[in-house]
């Protein structure tokens, strides 16, 4: 099985990559030989850059699986670097309700779904608890806004009930469902939501073990 790695930003995928030249680079986006039938993106930040980059990789390199990684706030209050094996992907910014009703709030034009299911979820699970590595799972919510406590917050997590929201997923999701690829995603919190007082990103805490976290997932994973 060909897997490809698909990261939004180079500080999340520098722990990988090390110095190493990229294999490629087609439209600003850089591909890397990792091992064996193993590349990595990094798309960019945002749903077009990652739509973008999921479709690039699909028709450059035929991946099986396409892996997506990275950090996200959470919707829970929970420790910096918990582990998210993500069940669907939404998008919360998606909304014709004005035209087509409350009912058509999330729901995503052309592929006629409010949530994009990932592959796998037994097999994945198995290869967690395989690894040792301690996890949650749950949905997560998509969107051009980098998210922060507050009304908007509080909107998405009452319309939609993730566990996490981030910038890139669901794109990713929604071109890998369009092609008949197969999608996961381990995420990694790197801040909490709904602890409106004291506020921070803490990114370094959140990527500190997630690549190192992946690659164990996958040595253990049997698709």
């Amino acid at each position: 099985m060909k897997i490809a790695l698909f990261y939004a930003m180079p500080s999340e995928i520098a722990s990988l990559v090390g110095d190493a030249a990229p294999m490629d680079e087609v439209a600003g986006v850089k591909f890397y030989h990792i091992r064996h039938d193993l590349i990595a993106c990094c798309g960019g930040v945002g749903k077009v850059n990652a739509a973008m980059a999921a479709q690039l990789c699909i028709d450059r390199f035929h991946p099986d699986l396409i892996l997506n990684v990275g950090v996200a706030g959470c919707f829970e209050e929970v420790p910096i670097g918990t582990l998210v094996l993500a069940e669907g992907f939404m998008q919360h910014d998606f909304d014709t309700s004005a035209v087509d009703g409350p009912d058509a709030l999330g729901l995503i034009a052309t592929v006629n779904r409010k949530v994009l299911p990932t592959a796998y979820q037994e097999k994945a699970r198995a290869a967690m608890e395989a690894a040792g590595l301690p996890y949650r799972t749950g949905l997560v919510a998509t969107g051009d806004w980098f998210a922060v406590p507050g009304q908007r917050v509080d909107f998405i997590r009452d319309n939609f009930h993730p566990l996490l929201c981030e910038m890139e997923g669901c794109a990713v999701a929604q071109v890998c469902y369009r092609n008949g690829v197969k999608c996961m995603a381990i995420k990694s919190v790197s801040d909490c939501l709904v602890v409106k007082q004291d506020y921070f990103f803490n990114f370094p805490t959140a990527m500190a073990q997630l690549n190192e976290a992946v690659m164990a997932f996958l040595d253990h994973l049997e698709v």
